[in-house]
């Protein structure tokens, strides 16, 4: 006898109020249920679609969806799939479970390039030595990149994406574009290891790839250097620095006669120091090389570390107005500045006339004077090769500087 089929029509599926399941024929059927809904009103029901089919000797019930959702056509199209799958011994019901399974865990995969960098950062934080440098890694990006690729899938980020970053600041912002780019590269190359970008180049490269559409930093960036005393005015400049009565003016005389950075000098404690041996050790966190740095102390320079008055409840050696907290990094320049005489000058520009001074008025060899400086060797093969500091050359050097600066004119 031949299956009685469509037996329900659309306007009976709309008009079907009694809670109950009515067949529409060969295994498909409308349910109708009270409605759960927190909105629902007395009498107001829900309506749905089920399969039923045999497998295995056991009847099973498959939903097909609500009546909204899908019209009594595509319940019965949906129906007649579910037929021929059982046909071919295959239980829809687990197949769309493993398709849920697949798509959950295909979903987890997909995060956004902002979601990625912040993992990234996260990974990356405990090997950084300077606390900074992660907020430093995600201002950034959130600057230049999360604007035009944040909410991107990370799988997704194409060449096209890096220049919509890049090109509006490449020759303005050189500096930065390339700082932004080496970012994104790393945030890039980070997700296709995790497996959340597919294995294959990277749209952020700059060798072979980005260096074709760019202009070289070199070419479209000149170097700002810090204005720089010239170092026959040092003398004179460091008289009158000695006139002062005032933390800055310790601290800035100390930092010109140690070559280095206003960060370095400002954040010294006690612990760093040793007066016996004459030398002041910066632990490798506060260093840019994040390498440690030995700093032969002239007696000058040490004269000026014991005059300063220790604050109980701090162990900076220059301490700030705030209490337990250092100078300000901008106590220094704003003295500068405040000089008559004194206009463009920076801090940091002191590190320039040591360098010239070295050059031009002193017998020591290049290295030595970049020793002082902190600067790491660009030469790999000479670097290997100088493994030590050159702390005994570096104290005659220091001592020559301090000589120098103290003669009074």
């Amino acid at each position: 006898m031949a299956k009685t089929i469509n037996k329900l029509s659309a306007i009976e599926v709309a008009k079907k109020s009694k809670p109950g399941i009515y067949s529409d024929g060969d295994g498909l059927y409308l349910q109708v249920a009270k409605s759960t809904s927190k909105a629902a009103k007395p009498g107001d029901v829900s309506k749905s679609w089920l399969f039923r089919f045999m497998l295995a000797g056991k009847a099973r019930y498959m939903g097909l969806g609500d009546v909204n959702t899908f019209s009594l056509q595509e319940a019965r199209k949906r129906a007649r799939e579910a037929r021929q799958k059982v046909a071919d011994g295959i239980d829809p019901i687990e197949e769309r479970k493993e398709k849920k399974s697949t798509y959950r865990a295909d979903d987890a995969k997909r995060i956004t390039f902002k979601q990625a960098s912040e993992r990234y950062i996260a990974a990356q934080k405990a090997g950084w030595k300077n606390a900074k440098h992660a907020d430093q890694w995600r201002n950034t990006l959130a600057t230049y990149a999360w604007p035009f690729i944040g909410e991107l899938p990370v799988a997704k980020v194409e060449t096209a994406h890096v220049h919509q970053i890049l090109d509006p600041i490449w020759e303005t912002k050189t500096e930065t574009a390339s700082r932004v780019r080496g970012r994104v590269e790393s945030v890039l190359d980070w997700a296709t290891v995790r497996g959340f970008r597919p294995k294959g180049d990277n749209p952020a490269r700059w060798r072979g790839h980005l260096d074709k559409a760019l202009p070289a930093r070199a070419k479209v960036a000149k170097v700002q250097h810090h204005a720089a005393m010239p170092y026959a005015d040092v003398p004179a400049f460091m008289t009158r620095l000695r006139a002062m009565d005032s933390i800055s003016a310790r601290a800035l005389e100390f930092t010109i006669l140690t070559a280095v950075r206003t960060g370095e000098a400002i954040g010294a404690t006690d612990g760093e120091f040793d007066f016996a041996k004459k030398l002041w050790t910066i632990p490798a966190e506060r260093m840019k090389a994040d390498r440690p740095h030995r700093v032969p102390l002239s007696d000058r320079a040490i004269e000026i570390l014991k005059s300063i008055p220790r604050e109980a409840d701090s162990a900076y050696i220059f301490p700030g107005a705030r209490k337990g907290k250092p100078l300000s990094n901008m106590a220094m320049l704003e003295l500068v500045r405040g000089m008559e005489g004194m206009g463009g000058l920076t801090v940091h520009g002191f590190r320039s006339t040591f360098r010239d001074w070295a050059a031009e008025r002193s017998n020591f060899p290049r290295e030595i004077a970049e020793a002082a400086l902190a600067h790491v060797l660009s030469d790999k093969t000479e670097a290997a090769y100088q493994r030590g500091d050159l702390l005994d050359k570096r104290r005659k050097l220091m001592s020559a500087w301090a000589g120098f600066a103290g003669t009074a004119k």
